[in-house]
């Protein structure tokens, strides 16, 4: 992730809307506490010739004469690197002024993410959920995804509307591992499509085996879901085309689970085994979450509209 893609002016506009609305970088701990999670204080020289680390530098000029620096000295820092250091030291600096044992994620820290990441994306950066921690958000720097944010904010909302964890644990390792861990990425792209299916299926009480791919599952959520291509209604050239777009997703499931037989997480293979490319696993992660989405807003339309005729 090395580099200097994030610009002068970025810095600058994160700097100062720290600095305008008064936000406490090291939240609830002590500046010493937050930056041991970053840094060896031990190991960075002082700037002070009476003592000999920046750790002792820090306990003299912000606790012992805590008017000494001022309170945004961290940010300025040449030590720290957040200034013109590499774009990793900034990033890691920011989601961890975000991490929960750092401050609460609440509306404020809410605001904070929303602005960090509306400065970062003019250089294709985000700060997003990594993992969570009791129940608690993790956030972890990551590439922006073009293509395929939009489907993977829809999937969001399906999870978020089943109120399942574990989808948002599949959306969440699917955006992490994309550019970093192609394999697992494709891997959990084609079991998000699984767990969408068998979520259906149960809801409505279809059998099925747990031994069934992924091809099967769809193809069994499709009758359900009365979208095999006969049953598409009416005539012309749209209906036709529409009935083809139909008849394709099942070979969307089938290519999604080639995709993962060959290239994803979940079997082992040589060692001189060709590692997949982070494209592939945009394709797979965005074919993925367009294909389940579409399926559980089906499902969901029919739902919505059983409760409307009771």
């Amino acid at each position: 992730m090395s580099g200097d893609t994030i610009s002068e002016l970025t810095r600058r506009d994160i700097f100062d809307f720290i600095r305008v609305n008064h936000i406490q970088w090291h939240g609830r701990l002590s500046e010493e506490a937050f930056l041991d999670r970053l840094y060896d204080l031990d190991a960075l020289p002082s700037t002070d010739q009476r003592v000999s680390t920046a750790r002792l530098d820090l306990r003299t000029h912000r606790v012992a004469f805590p008017d000494d620096w001022p309170d945004d000295w961290a940010l300025t820092d040449p030590r720290l690197g957040l200034e013109s250091g590499p774009d990793e030291v900034l990033l890691a600096f920011l989601a961890e002024m975000l991490h929960p044992v750092v401050r609460p994620f609440d509306e404020n820290a809410r605001r904070i993410l929303e602005s960090f990441n509306g400065y970062l994306a003019a250089d294709g950066w985000e700060i997003a959920e990594r993992e969570r921690v009791s129940g608690r958000p993790v956030f972890a720097a990551r590439r922006l995804l073009p293509g395929a944010s939009r489907s993977l904010d829809a999937a969001k909302g399906a999870a978020t509307a089943l109120g399942s964890d574990y989808i948002h644990r599949q959306i969440t390792r699917m955006e992490a591992a994309v550019q970093e861990d192609p394999e697992l990425a494709i891997g959990t792209a084609k079991e998000f499509v699984e767990t969408i299916c068998r979520t259906v299926l149960d809801a409505r009480a279809v059998e099925y085996s747990k031994d069934d791919d992924p091809p099967r599952l769809v193809k069994l959520v499709l009758k359900e879901l009365q979208l095999v291509a006969h049953d598409v209604p009416g005539n012309g050239a749209a209906v036709n085309a529409l009935r083809r777009m139909v008849g394709a997703l099942s070979g969307v499931a089938q290519g999604l689970t080639e995709l993962r037989n060959l290239e994803g997480t979940g079997h082992g293979k040589s060692a001189w085994h060709e590692c997949a490319e982070p494209r592939h696993a945009r394709l797979a992660v965005g074919a993925a979450t367009a294909l389940g989405v579409f399926l559980f807003e089906v499902y969901q339309e029919g739902e919505d509209a059983s409760e409307d005729d009771e």
